[in-house]
């Protein structure tokens, strides 16, 4: 994992290590730390694609103001990563597109 450890003037507190998944894949993570750091951390760059030209997007504002770093957690779309709390199991995935319905019937037929 990619965490700055030791800082000259912020101190970092982490919660306990918990384990989720990223499109199938087990990571570890700290409770309570958003899942885009977690997955940040974790080496993931790309949280989803756009709609019209499937570009990728990430990381962005950190502040839940954009829509980059959208993802879908537990089966539920448009969930903004930067400000979401990672818990012990989620099921996280890259989303393409709106994240509609329709889109999560999709993949759960796959």
């Amino acid at each position: 994992m990619r965490l700055i450890r030791q800082h000259p003037i912020l101190e970092y507190r982490h919660g306990r290590k918990v384990k989720f998944t990223f499109d199938g894949q087990e990571m570890e993570g700290f409770e309570g730390e958003p899942i885009a750091a977690a997955l940040h951390a974790n080496g993931i760059r790309i949280l989803s694609y756009t709609e019209k030209y499937n570009r990728p997007r990430g990381f962005f504002c950190a502040i839940g103001k954009c829509s980059s770093c959208f993802v879908i957690v537990d089966g539920v779309p448009n969930i903004r990563s930067c400000i979401t709390p990672l818990k012990e199991g989620m099921v996280i995935k890259t989303q393409r597109g709106k994240g509609t319905f329709q889109q999560e019937v999709q993949d759960h037929e796959d």
